[in-house]
């Protein structure tokens, strides 16, 4: 078997802070650890590193100068060449993440990914680059915040993050070296210890996100929402599935989630894309809609509903 080899990941567009950050990295004694170490530089901005300052013994520094090197033929190659235990890798903030996943030999093992922004543009790459910017805070487990200023409104920064994951830290790292945690309290925006959960139209997106990472949470309570039917031959007798179009990123990924809901014969016929409000239990067990185990919804209420304002769901 081949042994491990852990990868740091660290994610940004240019100049965002990546290169001070891994030079600072490699210049604590504290990560000298005997581990020959690989830093696959996949973009170069005006900062350099400067070797002769790193703590870290054996660093072998490989510029990949296109997105066509990237792959696992040479990664492989690479790290046979350099015979590598650990990497250190500053991504391209152009490239999406997918295509590093794709390339990453088998002995490779992600171990942290970061993302870095310059708070100064950072609402600007947001709204004309999205896509790019969802890349790269999908799977991050901290997202720091450089040049930040005291006018800046927290806020704004926080839900963008926060509009594609829960998971990650923030932090604020301000010009004038100053360093804040994000502390805003992420609340949902509907009370999952109410009676009946009342899902407002512009909230269903959130509802089905803590649904699938919280699900536990929410078995043996009664929901309400409103919801586009799906009807089809997988869908098992006595079954529909209700939910909504969710775009998470842009336009490009949006896509129908739903669950599957026992009718008990509260409706004669349901056609897709038919909107239903639905009062129902939260169980869980198999389904073939999921071909697996899932929240299988117990309707206590059907009954029809016009469509919403907004017919695809967002988090933000």
């Amino acid at each position: 078997m081949q042994e491990e080899i852990g990868v740091y990941l660290f994610l940004g567009f240019l100049e965002s802070g990546k290169t001070k950050f891994i030079q600072e990295t490699l210049e604590d004694p504290r990560m000298e650890n005997g581990e020959r170490t690989l830093l696959l530089v996949c973009e170069e901005g005006e900062e350099e590193y400067e070797p002769e300052k790193f703590n870290v013994k054996n660093v072998a520094k490989v510029t990949l100068e296109s997105a066509d090197e990237l792959n696992i033929k040479n990664l492989q190659s690479i790290t046979k060449k350099y015979k590598v235990q650990r990497v250190i890798v500053e991504y391209n903030g152009t490239w999406l993440l997918q295509q590093f996943f794709e390339a990453m030999p088998e002995s490779w093992v992600i171990n942290q990914i970061m993302t870095f922004a310059d708070a100064t543009t950072f609402l600007n790459y947001n709204a004309n680059m999205r896509q790019l910017v969802f890349d790269k805070l999908q799977m991050t487990q901290m997202v720091v915040f450089n040049r930040f200023k005291g006018e800046y409104e927290k806020q704004e920064f926080h839900k963008i993050v926060r509009g594609v994951s829960r998971r990650p830290d923030i932090v604020y790292e301000y010009i004038g070296g100053k360093t804040e945690f994000d502390e805003i309290e992420d609340p949902l925006p509907f009370d999952i210890n109410a009676p009946v959960i009342e899902i407002d139209d512009r909230d269903f997106a959130w509802f089905y996100r803590d649904m699938a990472e919280n699900a536990s949470a929410y078995i043996g309570k009664t929901v309400r929402f409103k919801g586009m039917a799906a009807v089809s031959g997988k869908v098992p007798k006595g079954y529909i599935v209700l939910g909504r179009h969710i775009m998470t990123c842009c336009e490009a990924d949006i896509a129908y989630d739903g669950f599957a809901v026992k009718t008990n014969g509260l409706v004669k016929s349901v056609k897709t894309r038919d909107w239903l409000t639905v009062t129902a239990k939260i169980k869980m067990e198999f389904n073939s809609v999921y071909k697996t185990e899932g929240p299988v919804l117990e309707a206590e209420k059907l009954e029809p509903a016009e469509a919403p304002q907004e017919i695809v769901a967002t988090y933000y």
